[in-house]
C-alpha cells in the first residue's frame, strides 16, 4: 500500500510486465498527441453533463464495462478536489449554450436510500457552488409537499414535489431553466416530461427505458479502434469484445439457445485472444440485462453448459432489474478479471471514474469483500473508497514507472474519456434522430 498526501492506493496483485505495461507506456508516450486529439472530437459531439465509468484492469488489458449516464455517488469522490468538480460544472452549464441561472435535479424515488441522497445532496452542492440556484424535485406520489430530510452527514436536502404549468417544469415557484436528471427513467418517460420546453439534460432518449448497452458498446468499439490506430496498438487491449441477443424471457426459458450460441461463441473469441497473448486463465463472460443500472441482472458465466443449468434462483435473479422491470434483452461482454486489491486483505478492487463535461473530476476504487477477480462488484457489501484523480490524471510522468500511480490514473483517465466519448456519439446520435 502507498500514500500521497494522505490519499490511500491500492496496489496491484499482477505483476505489470507483457501488454499491460506497453500499453501503459505507451499512452504516457503519446499524451500530447492524444490530449491533442481528444481537443479535436469534443466539438464535433454533444457531450454528456456527466457520466460515470466502471473500469476494470485485468494485467492484461484495461478495458470499461458500463458508462453510467446518471451517476449517482458524487458523495464517494474526494472532496478535496470539489474545486475542479465546480469548474467542470461551469463548463458543462456553458457549453449548453443557453442562458442558465436555475437547475432543476430530478431524484431517483429512493427517500430511503439514504446514501443515494447523500449523492444528491453532494451533487447539490457542487452546483451551487458553481454559482446556480438549484432545487431537487422528485416524482414520488408521497412527496405532495416540501419535505426535509436530515442525512447522516448533517446535510439537509429539501425534496418537493415537481409540477407541470403549460410546457414547463416547476418545484413551488421555483421556475428552472434546466432540468438536470439525475433520475434514469427505469420504468419509462413519465407524460410530465414530454414536450417540455426547458432544457433537459441527459436527454430523456437516453434514459434505460430506451437505451440499451449494446448500442453504447458499438459506439465505444468505433471509438476504441480510432484510438487504436492514434496509438498504434490492438483494440482489444482497450474494448470488452461483446454480442447480444434479441429476445430472452428466463423464467419460461426462452431465447436460452440464442443466448448459449453467443455465449459460446464469444468465449471461443476471448480464447483466440488469450492465446495470441499467453494470457494465463480462463475466458469467462459477463451477461447483463442489456438495458439497467445498479449491477441488477448480471452474472458470470465459464462455459455454455452453464446457461443451461441455471436453477430457478438464477433465472429468478436474471429476470427483472430495478424497480421490477423485466429483462427482455442481454448483451454478453467478455469477462475481464480484476486484478486490483485494497487493504492488507488484498480486498478485491475496481476504479470508477467521474466526469462533468469532458473533464475528468474524480473517482473511487469500489470494493468488496465478499466477491472474486471475476464477479460482478456492483452488488450488495461492496463499500468505496475516494480517490484524488486530479494530480494523478492530469499530470503523468513518464520518467517513472508505469505501476506509479498517477501514471495508471492518467491512463484510467485516458479510457473514462473514450467511453465518454463513445456516449457523446450516443447522444449526437439520438439528438439528430429525434
Amino acid at each position: 500500500m502507498t500514500t500521497n498526501k494522505n490519499v490511500v492506493v491500492p496496489n496491484l496483485t499482477t505483476a505489470l510486465t507483457g501488454p499491460l505495461q506497453n500499453l501503459e507506456r505507451i499512452i504516457l508516450n503519446n499524451q500530447t498527441k492524444i490530449e491533442s486529439w481528444f481537443r479535436s472530437v469534443w466539438p464535433k459531439v454533444r457531450v454528456p453533463f456527466y457520466a460515470s465509468v466502471d473500469i476494470r484492469n485485468s494485467g492484461y488489458k484495461i478495458a470499461p464495462v458500463d458508462t453510467n449516464l446518471f451517476p449517482s455517488g458524487f458523495n464517494n469522490l474526494n472532496s478535496s478536489f470539489e474545486s475542479l468538480c465546480i469548474h467542470a460544472t461551469q463548463m458543462a452549464v456553458e457549453h449548453i449554450q443557453l442562458p442558465i441561472d436555475k437547475i432543476l435535479i430530478i431524484s431517483e424515488s429512493h427517500t430511503r436510500n439514504l446514501f443515494y441522497l447523500e449523492n444528491i445532496a453532494a451533487l447539490q452542492s457542487i452546483i451551487q457552488k458553481a454559482g446556480f440556484e438549484v432545487r431537487i424535485g422528485t416524482f414520488m406520489e408521497e412527496i405532495t409537499t416540501a419535505t426535509r430530510i436530515e442525512l447522516e452527514s448533517s446535510k439537509i436536502i429539501l425534496l418537493e414535489p415537481i409540477y407541470r404549468d403549460q410546457n414547463r417544469l416547476l418545484v413551488d415557484n421555483f421556475n428552472p431553466d434546466l432540468i438536470l436528471l439525475n433520475n434514469d427513467l427505469s420504468s419509462g418517460m413519465p407524460e410530465i416530461l414530454k414536450d417540455i420546453e426547458q432544457k433537459i439534460t441527459p436527454p430523456t432518449s437516453l434514459g434505460w427505458s430506451s437505451r440499451l448497452k449494446s448500442s453504447h458498446f458499438n459506439f465505444y468499439q468505433r471509438v476504441a479502434k480510432e484510438f487504436a490506430e492514434l496509438v498504434d496498438i490492438d483494440p482489444w487491449f482497450i474494448d470488452p469484445m461483446f454480442r447480444n441477443c434479441g429476445k430472452v424471457d428466463f423464467m419460461k426459458h426462452e431465447g436460452v439457445d440464442c443466448l448459449s450460441t453467443n455465449v459460446k461463441a464469444l468465449l471461443d473469441q476471448i480464447k483466440v485472444k488469450y492465446d495470441e497473448y499467453s494470457v494465463e486463465g480462463d475466458p469467462f463472460v459477463m451477461v447483463k440485462a442489456d438495458a439497467g443500472t445498479y449491477g441488477m441482472g448480471v452474472m458470470s458465466i465459464r462455459s455454455q453448459a452453464e446457461i443451461s443449468e441455471l436453477n430457478r434462483k438464477e433465472r429468478t435473479r436474471m429476470a427483472t432489474t430495478k424497480q421490477g422491470q423485466k429483462v427482455s434483452q442481454v448483451i454478453i461482454q467478455e469477462g475481464v478479471y480484476t486484478h486490483e486489491t485494497w487493504g492488507d486483505e488484498e480486498t478485491v478492487a475496481e476504479p470508477v471514474v467521474y466526469m462533468m463535461d469532458h473533464h475528468v473530476v474524480g473517482g473511487f476504487y469500489r470494493v468488496h469483500g465478499m466477491r472474486t477477480a471475476s464477479q460482478n462488484l456492483n452488488t450488495p457489501g461492496m463499500r468505496f473508497e475516494p480517490l484524488a484523480f486530479l494530480d494523478c490524471c492530469n499530470t503523468p510522468d513518464p520518467n517513472l514507472g508505469a505501476d506509479s500511480h498517477q501514471n495508471r490514473f492518467y491512463t484510467y483517465g485516458v479510457i473514462g474519456r473514450l467511453a465518454l466519448l463513445a456516449a457523446a456519439h450516443e447522444i449526437t446520435n439520438a439528438v439528430n434522430s429525434a
